[in-house]
């Protein structure tokens, strides 16, 4: 999948997961629908880039981690990544609002869900057209 189709499944795997937690986890900013779509572009691209550069880095060094809760520290790893886009995106009068570290847990396991279903369905409607 290009990074390209990667940000829009990411935006809208936010935006869902922003009408589940309501007011703990929200993106802020944009005047009209364009600039609100904007902002959860915006956002997803951020997301995106941590999730490819640091991630890897955070998953390295947290490997006994992940070895001795057999995986469940990824949670940690995907709620530290939402952390650090809310921080970069704070000073900003636009970006994402997360309420504390375990609404950071819990929108990184919905986040995931959605972003897994999106990304099948993609995948799904894609495979159909060949």
């Amino acid at each position: 999948m290009g990074f390209v189709l990667r940000v829009i499944v990411n935006a809208l795997a936010i935006w869902l997961t922003t009408l589940l937690l309501g007011q703990r986890f929200e993106v802020v900013g944009g005047d009209s629908t364009v600039g609100v779509v904007a902002v959860y572009l915006g956002v997803a691209l951020i997301f995106a880039i941590i999730a490819a550069v640091i991630k890897p880095i955070l998953q390295i060094i947290a490997l006994p981690l992940y070895i001795l809760t057999l995986g469940l520290f990824g949670l940690v790893i995907n709620a530290l990544v939402l952390l650090m886009v809310s921080w970069l995106t704070s000073s900003q009068s636009w970006g994402l609002h997360i309420d504390g570290f375990w609404w950071a847990v819990l929108a990184g396991v919905i986040l995931a869900i959605f972003n897994a279903i999106l990304t099948s369905l993609l995948a799904g409607s894609r495979g159909m057209a060949r």
